[in-house]
């Protein structure tokens, strides 16, 4: 039963405290719990609880008897962190009522309501599933622009599932020659538009809203993002996708594709991702030798793999025509 109830717990405690904006409250510095449930607008008692199981988690911490964020919470949930994943806690608290289908998944092979169609009837889920994956791309950023090179030459990025735009506004703004179009659905681009605004980029970013699977994309790209995508389509989906890329790419292009290999044996991260796929999309991850047969049959020579640190953020390839 501790199984059970102390995991529920620790993720109870730890999303009420991203909802409240209690990590926010503490990211300039240590605060009475009195002061702190005044600026939560919380009560004291409400408050002083939550505190003494985030301190017992080591989220929180005690300095000269004030409540403070660990390095860590600073760290990962505040906006003065490296990246704030705020947003991942307001989104797991209304992915959590989906688990309770988990059963009936089991049962079925797919689930009742996909996340997407839940999306359409609650726009909401969307704004805020593409603000989780902006926290991810901000995290997963750097090591982009670190391993997927840009020539000179290469003018047409395609960014497909592209949501936030946070990828395409990156590298838009590192190589000045580049022109991006970012497909992904119109429920998941509600803001993208205005943050690609805000970065004076509307010049030289499209969005063109609309399932990727349906839509024109154009010919001759020279570079096409597909990453963290290919998880949410079937097997058969993925190989078409990909072979349509492969005909619309440039001579010398390159493809990237970020995601989470399903390995053998599966570790328990990547089991419970590939739980959560089958409740919410009825999709599941795929190995590397999958994506290398389609790539391969899509006509792509050139296949490198490159698996980042942490482990836990997943894995990029390379392919080349």
């Amino acid at each position: 039963m501790l199984d059970v109830y102390m995991p529920m717990m620790k993720s109870s405690a730890i999303i009420s405290a991203g909802r409240l904006g209690l990590f926010e409250a503490l990211a300039n510095g240590p605060l009475s719990v009195a002061q702190l449930a005044e600026k939560i607008q919380s009560s004291l008692k409400g408050t002083a609880a939550l505190a003494d199981f985030l301190i017992a988690l080591g989220y929180l911490e005690k300095q000269d008897q004030r409540l403070a964020n660990t390095a860590s919470t600073q760290r990962w949930f505040t906006s003065l962190g490296q990246v704030d994943y705020t947003p991942g806690l307001l989104w797991t608290h209304e992915a959590w009522p989906m688990m309770g289908g988990l059963a009936e998944a089991v049962r079925s092979g797919h689930p009742e309501k996909t996340l997407w169609d839940a999306m359409i009837e609650q726009s909401h889920l969307g704004e805020l599933f593409s603000s989780y994956m902006a926290a991810f791309a901000s995290d997963l950023g750097p090591d982009l622009l670190r391993h997927v090179p840009v020539l000179p030459e290469q003018h047409r990025l395609l960014d497909l599932g592209g949501s936030h735009g946070l990828h395409a506004i990156r590298f838009c703004q590192r190589y000045p020659q580049l022109n991006a179009v970012i497909v992904d659905l119109p429920s998941a681009l509600t803001e993208t538009g205005a943050t690609i605004e805000n970065e004076q980029l509307s010049d030289r970013i499209r969005l063109s809203p609309g399932d990727l699977q349906a839509q024109d994309w154009g010919n001759e790209h020279d570079l096409v993002f597909y990453l963290s995508v290919a998880h949410n389509h079937t097997a058969e989906e993925n190989r078409q996708v990909i072979q349509r890329i492969g005909e619309t790419l440039s001579q010398g292009g390159l493809l990237v594709i970020h995601e989470y290999l399903a390995e053998n044996p599966l570790d328990a991260l990547d089991a419970a991702f590939r739980l959560t796929l089958l409740v919410e999309t009825g999709t599941q991850t795929y190995r590397y030798e999958d994506y290398c047969q389609w790539l391969t049959a899509a006509g792509f020579e050139s296949i490198d793999r490159i698996d980042l640190n942490p482990r836990e953020k997943g894995s990029l390839i390379l392919a080349r025509r």
